[in-house]
């Protein structure tokens, strides 16, 4: 199982890297997309990362012209973020771009083949604990 997360993260690695991203800012303006105007500390949560690595982390897609910080209400304390249309251009693909390493990493095997191994991750997934919360 971990030579096949090692594939996949490679491929995403490499794909992000195509992007001129790290696979955090990769990951961080995917989620933004669908994610418009969530807090830092929803990010942070997001990341399983702290506070202080996301602001890093946005500071520096900010200057790249790929997420805004807004303030809501006059608050500067409660800044909404959103990825800009350039940046949501950028990070078109993604989903379709994973789907079709997974279907690479899959091809060895028949669709019976790949629904039994579905239905034994998932087996074993139901049982693992939830991932903490930060």
């Amino acid at each position: 199982m971990r030579w096949v997360g090692f594939a996949q993260f490679k491929a995403a690695e490499e794909w992000n890297r195509e992007r001129g991203l790290t696979p955090e800012q990769g990951r961080t303006l995917g989620w933004l997309a669908e994610n418009p105007g969530a807090m830092q500390r929803d990010i942070a949560r997001m990341s399983r990362t702290s506070a202080a690595s996301v602001s890093s982390l946005l500071q520096g897609l900010e200057k790249r012209g790929l997420v805004e910080r807004r303030s809501e209400n006059g608050d500067d304390r409660a800044k909404r973020v959103y990825a800009t249309p350039e940046a949501v251009a950028l990070v078109a693909g993604a989903r379709e771009a994973m789907l079709g390493m997974e279907d690479d990493i899959l091809s060895p095997l028949d669709p019976a083949e790949r629904a039994t191994l579905h239905g034994l991750l998932r087996k074993v997934t139901d049982e693992l604990p939830p991932l903490p919360e930060r």
